[in-house]
C-alpha cells in the first residue's frame, strides 16, 4: 500500500488533477478539503503521510493550516501548492513547516518528485 495522502484546494479541478497523478503512481489519496478548516479535520481524521496544500482558500488560507496542523503533529509532511508570482508566501509557507511546494500548472514530475522527498 502506498502513503496515504490528504488533497487541500479549493478548485476541485485541481485536487482532482493531484489526486490523478498520486493515484497513478501508487499513492493512496485518502481525502480531499477545500479549504484550511476542513483540512484540519480531516487530518485529524485521517492521520495521512503527506499534505498537499494549496495557499490561497477562503475561510482558512493554507498558511493558517500548516501551522494548525503543525500544531497537532509536528512531524507531518506539508508540500504546498502555489500559483505563480507567491513567493512571498510559499516562504512564510516553509517557514511554517512546509517541506516543500509545486507551482501550478503541475507538472507531473514534479509534483512526484517534491512528495518523495518530503516523504523521504
Amino acid at each position: 500500500m502506498g502513503h496515504k495522502v490528504l488533497i487541500v484546494d479549493d478548485a476541485a479541478f485541481m485536487r482532482m488533477m493531484i489526486k490523478d497523478i498520486l493515484s497513478k503512481n501508487g499513492f493512496d489519496v485518502v481525502g480531499e478539503a477545500e479549504n484550511g478548516k476542513v483540512a484540519i479535520e480531516k487530518f485529524k481524521e485521517l492521520n495521512p503521510d503527506l499534505v498537499t496544500m494549496d495557499i490561497t482558500m477562503p475561510e482558512m488560507d493554507g498558511i493558517q493550516a500548516v501551522k494548525a496542523i503543525k500544531e497537532i503533529d509536528a512531524n507531518s509532511r506539508i508540500v504546498m501548492c502555489s500559483a505563480m508570482g507567491q513567493q512571498a508566501m510559499v516562504i512564510d509557507a516553509i517557514q511554517a513547516g512546509a517541506k516543500d511546494f509545486i507551482v501550478k500548472p503541475f507538472q507531473p514530475d514534479r509534483v512526484l518528485e517534491a512528495v518523495r522527498k518530503a516523504l523521504s
